[in-house]
């Protein structure tokens, strides 16, 4: 299929990829390829910064041509402004670490490789930068958090 080389990083970003294969290394949700394995697809992985924060993603766009869409209802942003304007209290999550909580089928990890001047990973949870990930992040959030419990809390 397709093995792409890392991309270039600077000596700063070198540093946060490493933070951040370590920090997936201990929530398992990447695992480290052996030498004895064969590896077919790798896609690099890239680092971006927003609001002070880094987070790290495998450059999936050519993987995602292959892969079919989801058309699971993710709600606007107006639409949800809307609700959060009538609310009396917000509470905010950080859902950045429960992203990784959806495991993916075996035999769909070796197409989830990534690659850096560390080494090759394999995602063994559902990762940043899939085109089904978002969708599939919403049905997860609304199995844990059902819609009756958030209308029941909007009213209170």
């Amino acid at each position: 299929m397709l093995r792409r080389p890392p991309y270039q990083a600077s000596l700063e970003t070198r540093k946060e990829i490493e933070k951040h294969i370590k920090e997936l290394l201990e929530m398992g949700v990447i695992r480290k390829i052996g030498h004895n394995e064969i590896v077919e697809v790798t896609t690099p992985v890239v680092i971006t910064w927003n609001d002070g924060k880094y987070r790290l993603y495998g450059d999936f766009r050519a993987l995602n041509n292959y892969t079919k869409a989801d058309r699971y209802p993710i709600p606007r942003i107006p639409h949800a402004l809307d609700k959060l304007a009538k609310a009396k209290f917000i509470t905010k999550m950080d859902c950045m670490k429960g992203f990784h909580k959806n495991g993916v089928k075996p035999s769909s990890m070796k197409l989830l490789r990534i690659i850096c001047h560390m080494g090759i990973y394999e995602y063994t949870e559902i990762s940043f930068g899939r085109k089904y990930a978002p969708t599939h992040f919403k049905r997860m959030m609304e199995t844990v958090l059902p819609v009756a419990y958030t209308d029941y809390a909007q009213r209170i």
